[in-house]
């Protein structure tokens, strides 16, 4: 295909996705439609309802907004209460669909947004931490900082904090950062492990470093995301966090731009034992790469060479692992439908482990990064 087809095909996915999906039942949420159980608030249509509102920006097609906002309204009730979110449950990933009221208050001015938002940040105000000040993963998971999490909760913290706050939490956010790069950073490859257990007391963490094993390539994702996002909403003001953070995205890039498959522009699941049996070249991460990178050029936070980088990682994902069915309908596939840490699935953060989760078509967690990356493709 060449890139222009493959830009259209891209804009008929999404209208194909969001054809087929409502509130009670997203085609692209594999998980709950596995289950069989009733949809709740949770951050993988968080991603998915992120694209569209950056679609409705980009484009200015109000489709994408009636859909977000529609979508949004089925969960946020008039008195600003969620339905099945329990902010006591102390889940990092919940706070992720959060960002999207912040955009939807600014449009349409309702109040039930603003009183959505306090709950959300109700959270993180009673959200457990480490020792040393990171939110942990979830109240499940004592102790555990993961990478994901910096993605799921650090933007909506610091945009709450910038404009509700006064700037309160803007320094807690930074050094949240700070502690991810000074414990979990691999100072040989500069990857960044997936999990750090800061009592050591897991059986995947390291006893002397507290991580997990590897790098798992959609941790890191989320992670360089997390980055760019979080700059876009620092204030000017801190100026000497914004450049640090700035240059640890920078840095980041560089170090795992060199695992970059030559042939494809992707990335593997394990992403520094690229070619070995098992692993495979994984969508989401490459997609998250190729937005992070893309949307941090256009906001200055990245150098132009690195355009191209995301480039080829953005269209060698789409020539792998978009396509047509016989029906006229399109899938992408090589999503990595699931992978984290302990649980009573024994995720040991080895190799096999990561080579074994389930690679499936559609979900909304390579499914809404590629569609982000597709948006900072057809920004003007």
């Amino acid at each position: 295909m060449t890139h222009q087809e493959i830009l259209t095909m891209l804009g008929e996915y999404v209208d194909y996705l969001i054809a087929n999906s409502s509130a009670e039942a997203p085609m692209w949420n594999i998980e709950k439609v596995r289950s069989g159980q009733p949809n709740k608030w949770n951050y993988i249509d968080g991603c998915m309802i992120t694209a569209c509102l950056s679609l409705y920006k980009t484009t200015g097609d109000k489709k994408y907004l009636d859909f977000s906002r529609e979508f949004i309204d089925w969960f946020v009730q008039p008195d600003g209460s969620i339905k099945t979110y329990d902010p006591e449950e102390y889940n990092l990933d919940n706070v992720n669909q959060g960002k999207n009221l912040f955009i939807l208050y600014d449009i349409f001015g309702d109040e039930k947004y603003r009183k959505a938002i306090e709950v959300i940040d109700s959270q993180l105000k009673g959200q457990p931490r480490t020792k040393e000040g990171n939110f942990w993963h979830k109240k499940i998971y004592p102790w555990q900082v993961w990478l994901d999490g910096a993605y799921m909760a650090q933007p909506f913290y610091m945009e709450y904090e910038t404009r509700f706050n006064k700037m309160g939490g803007c320094i807690d956010s930074f050094r949240q950062f700070m502690n991810i790069q000074k414990h979990m950073r691999d100072e040989k490859t500069g990857l960044y492990y997936h999990g750090y257990d800061e009592s050591r007391a897991m059986y995947w963490a390291d006893p002397v470093t507290g991580c997990s094993p590897n790098f798992w390539l959609r941790a890191m994702g989320w992670f360089m995301v997390a980055m760019v996002d979080v700059l876009e909403r620092m204030d000017e003001q801190l100026y000497n966090e914004y450049r640090t953070i700035q240059a640890m995205l920078k840095q980041t890039i560089e170090d795992i731009h060199k695992y970059q498959d030559e042939q494809t522009g992707m990335f593997w699941q394990v992403i520094d034992h690229g070619g070995e049996e098992g692993n495979y070249l994984e969508t989401s991460g490459t997609a998250l790469f190729a937005y992070a990178v893309l949307k941090g050029v256009r906001l200055g936070l990245l150098p132009e060479r690195m355009r191209a980088w995301a480039e080829k990682a953005f269209y060698g994902t789409c020539d792998k692992y978009l396509s047509k069915n016989p029906d006229g309908s399109l899938q992408l596939d090589g999503i990595c439908l699931v992978a984290g840490l302990g649980g009573p699935q024994h995720r040991d953060g080895s190799l096999a482990y990561y080579y074994s989760e389930p690679v499936v078509c559609n979900d909304a967690k390579g499914v809404g990064p590629l569609i982000l990356a597709y948006t900072e493709m057809i920004a003007e």
